[in-house]
């Protein structure tokens, strides 16, 4: 909730603690000496910290140093979501919403397996939901309304058993767990059929009735011209063809003579 502007900076995976899997230290614990008198004394004190968990606004002392999250939320950055972003690996929130960020939702997003919050709600993130965010098992809170949103929910027992209103304001959002039938959903064994008949059929394109064409012109003038403009090919090409017919007219006969003989 600042006035933060500009990009997110693609460095992000410079974070060495959110790159890292496992956990840290349940307390974050700072230490500093102050001079009194004669002698340093040695304070400690135990960080806090209040963000947004889950929808809701939550502080965290005794166990801060679980929360590894980045809270960027209702500020005024613009551009794509860094594609870096999905190098941190130990991350467990991300709430990049109420924002003006655009471009599409990084597809290797299903990289972030310790995700257990994702808002991403308010901004103008276009394309497709990545068929990854499908595979992170462990998500528990999900907000990707009102956005520029197209195309088929993937499908995922974790992305339908979140209530519609995730997905609210998308209007070119469609499949479970919105109201909203996806085309390719009712025409689906119609698809089906095409695409079996194409992948039957892949041969038979337009260059395939070219060769064809191509094909036949040149083998029937590759004949029918060496006869007609050469005349010993020509009277070579007719005399064997009438050889073979008085060949075969022989051949016939002698069959014919020989069948009462036989019987």
């Amino acid at each position: 909730m600042n006035n933060i502007s500009g990009t997110i900076p693609k460095c992000l995976n410079n974070l060495i603690v959110l790159a890292q899997n496992g956990n840290s230290s349940l307390t974050i614990e700072h230490l500093y000496t102050t001079q009194l008198g004669e002698g340093d004394i040695l304070w400690n004190y135990e960080e806090e910290a209040s963000l947004i968990w889950k929808g809701v606004r939550s502080k965290y002392k005794s166990t801060l140093g679980l929360v590894k999250s980045i809270d960027l939320s209702s500020n005024k950055l613009i551009g794509e979501i860094p594609n870096e972003i999905t190098d941190l690996v130990g991350l467990v929130s991300l709430n990049l919403s109420r924002n003006q960020l655009t471009g599409q939702i990084p597809p290797r997003i299903g990289m972030l397996q310790e995700l257990d919050s994702l808002d991403l709600s308010r901004n103008q993130i276009n394309g497709r939901i990545p068929n990854s965010l499908s595979r992170i098992d462990r998500i528990g809170y999900l907000d990707l309304s009102e956005n520029d949103l197209s195309g088929k929910i993937p499908i995922g027992t974790q992305l339908q058993s979140f209530s519609p209103s995730s997905y609210g304001g998308n209007p070119l959002l469609c499949g479970l767990p919105l109201l909203r039938t996806c085309d390719e959903d009712k025409e689906g064994p119609r698809q089906t059929v095409l695409v079996n008949q194409d992948d039957q059929d892949g041969l038979i394109t337009q260059g395939f009735y070219i060769s064809l064409g191509l094909g036949f012109a040149i083998g029937f003038w590759g004949v029918f011209g060496t006869l007609l403009f050469n005349r010993s090919c020509r009277y070579t090409y007719f005399n064997f063809w009438a050889c073979f017919t008085d060949w075969l007219y022989v051949k016939a006969e002698i069959i014919r003579q020989r069948a009462p003989n036989t019987r």
